[in-house]
């Protein structure tokens, strides 16, 4: 259901009038767990728009937000504590090096 949209929004999209604050609706709760799927639906909400609407200019902002968020993640509070590993993250870069750390260090 996280791709699942509410009809008036439908409505106001193929209508061409979309707003900033439908945009903003959308990006309100966001977290690494939904980043990609938010960023999915503004993508197609704004999809229509000429390139100079508010709502699109939000709205690949808010995308580009999203998509770091969702493959880099976020941290909270002061970092892991001393010998605490971190959480890992769907950067797979990051994952590249946590699961192959002799490639890692042989680049370095």
């Amino acid at each position: 259901m996280s791709q699942a949209e509410s009809p008036k929004r439908i409505r106001k999209e193929q209508a061409g009038e979309v707003t900033v604050e439908d945009v903003r609706e959308l990006m309100g709760a966001s977290t690494p767990h939904f980043a990609l799927q938010l960023r999915n639906r503004i993508a197609k909400l704004i999809d229509e728009l000429p390139a100079g609407h508010p709502a699109r200019a939000e709205g690949e902002r808010e995308i580009a937000r999203l998509e770091r968020l969702g493959l880099d993640g976020e941290t909270r509070g002061a970092g892991p504590d001393e010998g605490e590993q971190p959480m890992p993250s769907l950067s797979l870069e990051q994952r590249h090096e946590r699961e192959h750390p002799e490639s890692a260090r042989a680049g370095a």
